[in-house]
C-alpha cells in the first residue's frame, strides 16, 4: 500500500505517540556497531557511523553521548515523496522554542525531541494534527 501525500491528510491523521524510552545519539567506535547493541537507526557519515539507540544500550557497552531524546512516531503512512510534513512539525515545534531530529523509515517519520521535552512537543503535535496550528506563518495583511 503506498503512502499517503496530501499534507491535510497527512497532518490531521499523524497520530503522534511518544515513547517513553530514552534514546541517545552516539558514535560507533571503528564503524562497527557493537556486538549485541541493537540501534534503532544508524546513518552512516564521512565521520563515522552515527548511532540512535537506547540509552541503557549505549551505557550498558560504554558509548558516550551528549544529547538525551524522545522518540516520537507519528503513526499515518507517509509517503516517501511527499511534501511538506517533516516541514509543518518542524514549523510547529520550532514556533514553541523546540527543536527536533527528524528520521523517515518506510512506513513513518520518527522524531527525536528533547528527552525532557517529550511530553510538550508531543501536545504541541497533537495540537497541529487537531488542526490548531498548520506550522506556517500567518499571511501578511
Amino acid at each position: 500500500m503506498a503512502g499517503e501525500k496530501d499534507l491535510r491528510k497527512l497532518l490531521a491523521s499523524m497520530s503522534p505517540w511518544l515513547d517513553e524510552a530514552e534514546y541517545v545519539f552516539t558514535l560507533a567506535p571503528g564503524g562497527e556497531v557493537p556486538g549485541d547493541v541493537r540501534p534503532f537507526v544508524t546513518v552512516r557519515e564521512d565521520e563515522g557511523l552515527t548511532l540512535v539507540l537506547l540509552r541503557e544500550e549505549a551505557d550498558r557497552v560504554g558509548l558516550a553521548y551528549d544529547y538525551v531524546a524522545a522518540r516520537i512516531t507519528l503513526r499515518v503512512h507517509s509517503a516517501l515523496d511527499a511534501v511538506g510534513l517533516t516541514a509543518a512539525v518542524a514549523t510547529a515545534l520550532a514556533e514553541v522554542g523546540l527543536s527536533c531530529n527528524v528520521v523517515a523509515g518506510l512506513h513513518h517519520d520518527h522524531l527525536f525531541v528533547s528527552y525532557a521535552e517529550g511530553g510538550r512537543a508531543s501536545a504541541v503535535l497533537a495540537g497541529l494534527a487537531a488542526g490548531g496550528s498548520s506550522g506556517t506563518p500567518p499571511a501578511a495583511g
